[in-house]
């Protein structure tokens, strides 16, 4: 068990050894009892994961050397191989990770994405709760309009590109992360789906009933999710006073509970048969309207305000996004600047992009005394196809165990939240969207982890456990 760190052997930047201890200290908490347990048996795969990693602390007894200074030959080959979504096959075990050039390319080709729109001063991701970070960054475009229009019909393109690529089955998912929401677009085939999917989190009503008047069908599986739970424990609650004899009775069980919602019809015809129809005040139409959407807005900016579109759908949810004006906020640090796009493959516009990594030594505490830590650092946004991407590399580089302690970026977590539709038949036909083929496979299959994300992954023996 890793419990604390200790002194690193290289020096290093003043702001890293503050990262580095976050990391660990989540390790500590993710051995405390309160943290979900992992699988009973060890498994071949671990989950797909739809959210954005910020950061991943990969921790080995095996030195992580082989991913410090590639040569200029191996960059380029990596670049390479991701441009052409070359299938790199590894042996199940290296036996000398810095002298083998395929495992290095591999590398270097998990850690590439694509990014839009591209200003290397301004962090891009993420965009939610960013202003405190973007606060005193040059913005150019925050008062010039004629700007402003520029660069959000240069990202319209950008957006109509990726959604074409997807519905074209070349791109295999992409999100869009503005300042107050993320919407994540899958294409068909994945996460058990037979059509394209669209999943937008968090909302609020008022974004909710703006796409309901663009006449954009959706649903809020969560809630849904939710509420059948908590009729069902109702239910069972119920059942269990009848069976100790309480006062309800079976035909009582039936009665549906009072609800404030029993007159939101606007009939109030019981007024009249007393004759005080004139003494009353009746509640006027908005006040019934937020009435019936009391329970709507008690989930807005909360994990079970996700909005699943579905379909045809997602053709409108891109027009109505083009054209929103939520989608770019008027004021604060982020003014006029449109979401951010990314992407596992190259787009019109997208600039290429790579995560950062450096591998880290140190010593942590055991019982007895003390043993050596190496580890590596991979700084996000981490896309769910980069971090299955690295563990198929680092299996073989580190002989099938190491541990991998994961920072998700919390509001994503929700896109984890199954998307098929009931007894859905789903046809795979996905082979050239530039994933390697088992990437493909795992993030084919239906998302189990709810609104969790997974914060703990191990591999021993070549087998996965894991927490969320």
């Amino acid at each position: 068990q890793f419990l604390e760190p200790a002194c690193e052997e290289k020096p290093s930047r003043k702001a890293e050894p503050a990262e580095s201890s976050d990391i660990f200290a989540l390790s500590q908490d993710l051995h405390s009892p309160a943290a979900p347990k992992a699988p009973s048996s060890p498994r071949q795969e671990f989950p797909a994961d739809w959210s954005i990693k910020t950061r991943v602390l990969f921790m080995s007894s095996q030195p992580f050397t082989w991913a410090e200074h590639l040569k200029a030959q191996e960059e380029a080959q990596g670049f390479a191989q991701h441009c052409r979504a070359t299938e790199t096959t590894l042996p199940q075990s290296v036996q000398e990770p810095r002298l083998c050039t395929e495992l290095r390319c591999a590398f270097q080709q998990s850690l590439v994405y694509w990014l839009h729109p591209s200003l290397p001063w301004l962090p891009l991701f993420p965009r939610l709760g960013a202003d405190r970070r973007m606060a005193g960054k040059a913005c150019p475009w925050a008062q010039d309009e004629a700007l402003q229009q520029v660069l959000m019909s240069d990202w319209s393109v950008s957006f109509t590109s990726l959604y074409n690529l997807l519905r074209a089955r070349l791109c295999p998912y992409f999100y869009v992360c503005a300042a107050q929401f993320s919407v994540l677009f899958r294409a068909a085939g994945l996460a058990a789906s037979a059509v394209p999917t669209a999943a937008i989190a968090p909302t609020t009503r008022g974004l909710r009933h703006a796409m309901r008047s663009e006449g954009i069908e959706f649903s809020l599986p969560l809630l849904e999710e939710s509420r059948k739970q908590k009729s069902s424990e109702e239910s069972l609650e119920a059942e269990a006073a009848d069976g100790l004899g309480g006062d309800g009775s079976v035909e009582d069980a039936g009665e549906p509970a009072p609800s404030d919602d029993d007159d939101d019809d606007g009939s109030f015809s019981w007024l009249e048969e007393m004759g005080v129809q004139d003494k009353v005040k009746k509640p006027d139409a908005i006040s019934i309207q937020l009435r019936k959407e009391k329970h709507e807005v008690q989930v807005d900016h909360r994990p079970e305000s996700l909005v699943l579109v579905r379909g045809s759908n997602t053709f409108t949810l891109l027009n109505f996004l083009i054209s929103c004006r939520s989608l770019v906020a008027v004021a604060g640090p982020q003014a006029g600047l449109p979401p951010t796009l990314l992407a596992p493959v190259a787009f019109r516009g997208g600039t290429m992009q790579t995560l950062k990594a450096r591998a880290v030594s140190g010593r942590a505490r055991v019982q007895g005394g003390f043993e050596d830590v190496f580890s590596l650092e991979v700084l996000g946004p981490i896309l769910p196809h980069a971090l299955h991407a690295l563990t198929l590399v680092l299996g073989p580089a580190q002989r099938g165990a190491f541990r991998a302690l994961l920072s998700p970026h919390e509001p994503s977590a929700a896109f984890n939240s199954c998307p098929a539709a009931p007894q859905e038949e789903v046809q795979q036909d996905l082979p050239a969207c530039g994933l390697h083929p088992k990437t493909l496979d795992q993030l084919s299959q239906c998302p189990t982890l709810g609104k969790s994300a997974l914060r703990l992954l191990e591999m021993k023996d070549y087998a996965y456990t894991w927490k969320a």
